[in-house]
């Protein structure tokens, strides 16, 4: 196969199907490709409505998990189905506007620096959304972003600004990761640790640490729903500290791990409506708190 599609589905089938028929209806014939769909945990009646309404196709299949394991831990389940020199990991609320496929399978295949590409994101409105960011480390957080891409154009470009050729970036739209197969193995893929949020920069800097580069390609295009199966709330935004937290002291060093916690801390207390954050702020083990930790598997 050229490329394997992995999509995670939870309680929004509606969208995963959607999402696999656009895969299907704008993918070149001259392309192998398979699709492969992990449930991760949905209610048995959304279940039930994904496993009725899926194609019947050899190259298309359906696998369910007992369990939610979040956002890399679906997709590394799911990987273990594909057999193709390429991988897309591509969220059940993106859907395909053209040949995606195609375009970054020969962007790939001519630049073997890349590691991961994406697609430019559109949302339902046909609006432009941006499809990359810069690492949110102690530049970022003390002078933002408009003003390293003012100061620092080549190592932070505008991320609100529609390209029109490929951009080479610090990290990718987690909606869609087009990863070389053997780049990908040779990081270890997602970090199963984190159970949702920031998977992006963390294997961005992975990759970037063993020689592979991070691009957007901006011909390859997706309308890309936002927050389908996570939506938002209190729960969410603070399993996003969690993650951020976690990848900070992993990949950054515990110094700036240390000052970023405090930073946080205090810009925090100037908010009281986000006070609810603190507590994962100032607890050194927060992933006890971690969505991850309250799964349950159901058969």
């Amino acid at each position: 196969m050229d490329v394997a599609v992995i999509i995670i589905n939870y309680n929004s089938s509606k969208y995963t199907l959607e999402c696999v028929n656009t895969v299907i209806e704008k993918t070149s014939e001259a392309i192998k490709y398979q699709i492969i769909v992990v449930d991760n945990n949905s209610t048995p009646s959304e279940y039930k409505i994904l496993e009725e309404n899926f194609p019947k196709k050899n190259n298309i299949s359906l696998h369910r998990s007992i369990i939610n394991t979040g956002f890399g831990g679906g997709n590394m389940f799911g990987a273990q189905f594909a057999k193709a020199d390429y991988l897309l990991f591509l969220n059940n609320d993106a859907m395909l506007l053209n040949d995606s496929l195609s375009i970054l399978l020969e962007f790939m295949k001519a630049n073997p620096k890349v590691g991961v590409s994406t697609a430019q994101n559109f949302d339902e409105n046909n609006r432009f959304v941006a499809s990359f960011d810069h690492n949110k480390g102690i530049r970022r957080l003390l002078f933002g972003r408009s003003f390293l891409e003012k100061n620092n154009p080549e190592l932070y470009p505008k991320r609100k600004k529609e390209y029109s050729e490929p951009l080479k970036v610090n990290w990718v739209n987690g909606a869609f990761l087009f990863f070389d197969s053997k780049a990908f193995s040779e990081v270890g893929g997602f970090d199963t640790n984190i159970f949702l949020y920031w998977e992006e920069m963390d294997i961005c800097h992975r990759l970037k640490k063993f020689g592979y580069e991070s691009w957007l390609i901006p011909e390859a295009q997706i309308l890309h729903h936002q927050g389908v199966s996570t939506g938002t709330s209190k729960a969410m935004n603070r399993e996003s500290y969690i993650s951020y937290l976690y990848v900070l002291r992993k990949n950054y060093g515990f110094g700036k791990y240390i000052f970023i916690r405090i930073y946080l801390s205090i810009a925090l207390l100037l908010k009281p409506k986000k006070w609810y954050l603190l507590p994962i702020i100032l607890k050194s083990n927060n992933q006890t708190q971690s969505l991850k930790q309250k799964q349950k598997i159901t058969f």
